[in-house]
């Protein structure tokens, strides 16, 4: 079997599945979550998570060099984010095309640094080599109270589904650039600029209300598919809630913007859930909707008066639509 007859997830978990190392402080490992998370003792979880992005795939052609390294960092703060940890430092490797302007390098390491200070950490290592294709790997390390930890795993029957911020901007501003519709300022920013929802995750995880989360950035239909398997249990979510940005809505008809809002890629929100009578707790804490509820099993949803199964589409690497901001 080639790697292309499969979907990154199912790669992921074959590769998992062929590790045998299972120390005893690694209460995460790896293919469990978003973060690897390892208990060195007292009262503190060391956070750990990884990302490679490439030029072709990961960097559409506008983006600027510094923009490039914003993102860079961004993506792996995120999944910082989802465990509500605290950002402790980055180490960024790179593999760097012979022919590239050193200028466009500054620019990179620029919009690098300028994410990670954003967020309260900074870069403290990483590598470079000569390659073919710009190739960008990021760790992020953070820590988080032990008591403070957010997994993909604690959903329960009858929580409440939120979401933070705004669902299809990215995917949207994409699709507009490639079809040559102009995208107002927010929605390219959403694209380019990701905004990862550090200081969001940590509110949340100091409330003690939320029992599992995730980042978006593989679009929300996959995430809640995603969720829903780490935690056993299903989501309903409804179309009338779906947080869609007011610019959004005046770029794409009502089908096509639900696309948007379920299955494009690149947003780094953060989906999660909560205990329903958690939300007056939750509720003044970050800029969130409440999106759906917990089911026993199946992922749906509410449209039109009625109810139709949401299926696991999203951003993705490697299967037969190879890559891009939609994968079915």
């Amino acid at each position: 079997m080639k790697v292309s007859e499969m979907d990154e997830r199912k790669l992921v978990a074959h590769i998992a599945n062929s590790l045998t190392g299972k120390g005893k402080n690694v209460i995460a490992g790896a293919g469990a979550d978003d973060c690897a998370v390892l208990d060195q003792g007292g009262e503190e979880y060391l956070v750990i998570t990884t990302d490679m992005l490439h030029r072709k795939s990961d960097f559409p052609e506008k983006m600027t060099g510094w923009q490039i390294g914003w993102m860079s960092a961004a993506v792996n703060l995120s999944d910082l984010a989802a465990k509500g940890a605290i950002p402790i430092g980055l180490v960024m490797a790179m593999g760097i095309p012979d022919d590239t302007e050193l200028s466009f390098v500054d620019k990179i390491v620029k919009g690098m640094d300028d994410c990670a200070i954003r967020f309260g950490t900074e870069i403290i290592g990483g590598d470079t080599d000569s390659h073919d294709e710009l190739t960008i790997t990021g760790t992020a390390l953070g820590v988080v109270r032990k008591g403070a930890l957010i997994t993909r795993s604690g959903a329960n029957v009858g929580d409440i589904a939120c979401l933070t911020g705004y669902t299809g901007s990215a995917g949207g501003a994409l699709h507009a650039l490639e079809t040559n519709r102009d995208a107002s300022d927010v929605i390219t920013k959403a694209l380019f600029e990701p905004f990862p929802r550090i200081y969001e995750g940590m509110e949340l995880g100091a409330t003690g209300a939320v029992t599992s989360m995730m980042d978006t950035s593989d679009g929300l239909a996959l995430s809640l598919h995603d969720l829903g398997r780490a935690s056993d249990v299903g989501f309903k979510i409804y179309e009338n809630k779906l947080p869609v940005h007011h610019d959004l809505k005046k770029l794409f008809e009502d089908d096509d913007l639900l696309d948007m809002a379920l299955y494009s890629g690149g947003d780094f929100e953060l989906l999660f859930t909560i205990a329903p009578d958690k939300l007056e707790l939750v509720k003044n804490k970050c800029d969130m909707t409440v999106i759906g509820e917990v089911i026993d099993n199946g992922i749906f949803i509410e449209k039109n008066g009625g109810l139709e199964e949401l299926k696991a589409r999203g951003y993705g690497h490697f299967g037969k639509s190879g890559k891009g901001i939609f994968k079915s």
